[in-house]
């Protein structure tokens, strides 16, 4: 997405900039990080320019939390931005392949070459409407699902529609996981919240410092306070993002909803 910023503007130099039908693309250096900027008070994507396999913001590194619990062979990402996601998957899940649906051309373009987006068969990069490609995506065909939606000011309307969780639903595997960024919290009893209790048994969710919401679905029933430290140290050695601190905030949605 996005995080929204808490200034007028973005500081830094702007580096790159270039422009689609949809709009602006930026690119701006500070003095540690390279950002990426549909041109407004939102940072698309950030990242340490000594570092990039490094998310910055805080949500973009609990996305990751699932990989605390399994190691997903196939793993799909809606929404590219700068890669932020795509490359801490690789990074983390070296035997796994990693597809990512993203609408704008360029902004594949800008990841690859400002963002240092690793280009490799294990990782594919899609020129398409994410919206669409959920439902093509064949049942079951996947083991885990990310999805971070937003254009220059705002969220995916599809991420907040029924028919989009029932088709990530469809999408993943018996085991599978689906992750949603969220710029605020979805309403309890709202049909969203609801479809996904109908979805998934499990549903986790964690707020961020910056009032990003991601909420994690999983097909299968577990207990996701008995972790692995073992693990979590493993991670941290490959991808430091402070694993388990990150975990401590880790809370249960609600219970699932009964069989219907």
């Amino acid at each position: 997405m996005g995080t929204i910023i808490k200034r007028p503007e973005i500081k830094g130099d702007i580096v790159h900039v270039a422009s689609d039908p949809h709009g602006n693309i930026l690119v701006i250096d500070d003095r540690k990080h390279r950002i990426l900027s549909f041109d407004s008070v939102f940072e698309q994507s950030k990242i340490l320019r000594a570092a990039p396999h490094v998310p910055v913001h805080e949500y973009n590194r609990a996305m990751l939390l699932p990989i605390a619990f399994c190691d997903p062979a196939r793993v799909t990402v809606l929404g590219l931005g700068g890669g932020v996601l795509a490359h801490g998957l690789f990074t983390i899940l070296p035997q796994s392949t990693i597809e990512v649906y993203e609408l704008r051309r360029k902004v594949a373009d800008i990841a690859k070459e400002w963002f240092a987006l690793p280009e490799s068969d294990r990782l594919s990069v899609q020129i398409a409407d994410a919206r669409l490609a959920i439902d093509q995506l064949p049942e079951a065909g996947t083991d885990m699902v990310l999805t971070d939606l937003y254009s220059a000011d705002r969220m995916s309307p599809a991420q907040s529609q029924r028919q989009f969780i029932k088709a990530c639903g469809r999408a993943l595997s018996d085991t599978g996981w689906l992750v949603l960024n969220y710029h605020r919290m979805p309403e309890p009893d709202g049909n969203l919240v609801r479809e996904l209790k109908r979805q998934f048994p499990v549903l986790l969710v964690f707020k961020s410092r910056t009032n990003n919401w991601v909420i994690y679905g999983r097909k299968q029933e577990f207990d996701p306070w008995t972790v692995d430290k073992s693990r979590l140290n493993s991670l941290e050695e490959r991808l430091p993002i402070g694993w388990r601190k990150l975990m401590k905030k880790l809370s249960r949605l609600t219970p699932a909803l009964p069989s219907e």
